[in-house]
């Protein structure tokens, strides 16, 4: 269990940007309309925001740069780091974290690199980009995390399709002595890589004509090859027994209490998994807020859009105390106990 504190560390913004396209589940004529009223009531999507062809994750995470930038007033000489989190990049190589230190910009003693990783994103971004941050002579540092997963769906495959939204947000992060610890805890479990996975288009199994070919699947599902399959049984049974645990243990090395913090922000993957996470905590659900009947599902970006959409008042006049919690595709999960005060973070840009 990877549990560690990183010192000197503020969040003095966050901004997320979602694409102006907005689909309603109610509309997704594949399924009958009994079954996806029941998909609101249970997962709790009723509408997405879907980025058309000519928008890429860059897109969305330069927008929310460029706006908390703006914002700040930070001189972009100052910005020394710069990580992208995302599983849909501009290219296979190369990394479009250095497109984006080129689009914004910045400097070139700029340190730029990818993370490939989805749900659990937010998570190791921060712990990662505040990590180097900490331990570097920079002061100040720009965390870019997005995904259009909606890219990688079959409309004829109801357990994904109605499900992801696409977003980018950006997080301006920089030294601060006088700072509150942050408190990670993250983990792993590769043996389930499986549950959530396109199946080809990386060197185990390239692209060939084969991987276009829709088949059919349990539940009148059909997808191709370099489409998204989801275990949506497995990711269920995985976050009920890890998240909870993964939150306690944290609390324990840490010795606090879960009434110490104001808000509970949980990655966006199923309403019914945070309501029973959110119950099995004993945490006050109205201090859990919620974007999925928003946006959808929006992968590594639900955790910053969904406090830019519902906690924006209280970032930006007051000090805040909040648990992060992620969890998903991987298996990879983890928390992040941070507090913020008095932050910069505008409303959701709309592209």
């Amino acid at each position: 269990m990877s549990i560690f504190s990183i010192p000197n560390i503020r969040i003095s913004g966050i901004t997320a940007c979602v694409p102006k396209n907005k689909l309603s589940t109610l509309d997704y004529d594949w399924i009958p309309l009994k079954d996806r009223e029941q998909f609101i009531k249970t997962v709790g999507v009723e509408t997405r925001h879907i980025a058309t062809d000519n928008i890429t994750t860059s897109d969305l995470c330069f927008t929310a740069a460029e706006k908390l930038l703006s914002e700040l007033k930070w001189d972009k000489k100052d910005i020394s780091i710069l990580v992208f989190v995302s599983q849909s990049r501009d290219y296979i190589i190369p990394s479009t974290s250095g497109i984006l230190q080129d689009r914004l910009g910045l400097s070139h003693d700029t340190s730029s690199y990818d993370i490939n990783m989805g749900c659990s994103g937010y998570i190791y971004g921060i712990s990662s980009i505040a990590s180097l941050l900490n331990f570097s002579k920079g002061k100040k540092a720009l965390l870019l995390v997005g995904d259009v997963s909606s890219s990688n769906t079959s409309y004829k495959d109801k357990s994904t399709y109605p499900l992801f939204g696409d977003a980018g947000t950006a997080t301006a992060i920089e030294i601060d002595e006088n700072a509150e610890n942050i408190e990670i805890n993250m983990q792993s479990d590769g043996s389930g890589w499986d549950a959530i996975v396109i199946p080809d288009g990386g060197l185990r199994n390239p692209v060939s004509i084969k991987s276009f070919e829709y088949k059919k699947y349990p539940g009148d599902i059909y997808r191709n090859n370099v489409q998204v399959a989801l275990n949506g049984v497995e990711v269920f049974n995985f976050s009920l027994r890890e998240v909870v645990p993964n939150i306690k243990k944290l609390l324990k090395e840490t010795n606090k209490n879960i009434e110490d913090f104001d808000y509970l922000v949980l990655h966006q993957a199923n309403k019914l998994i945070n309501k029973t996470i959110t119950k099995m905590l004993k945490f006050d659900k109205t201090k859990v807020p919620e974007t999925l009947n928003k946006y959808g599902n929006t992968s590594s970006a639900s955790i910053p859009l969904t406090i830019v959409s519902e906690l924006r008042k209280q970032m930006t006049e007051e000090k805040v105390k909040l648990i992060l919690s992620a969890f998903g595709i991987g298996l990879s999960w983890g928390t992040i106990f941070i507090e913020t005060n008095k932050i910069v973070c505008p409303k959701v840009i709309e592209i």
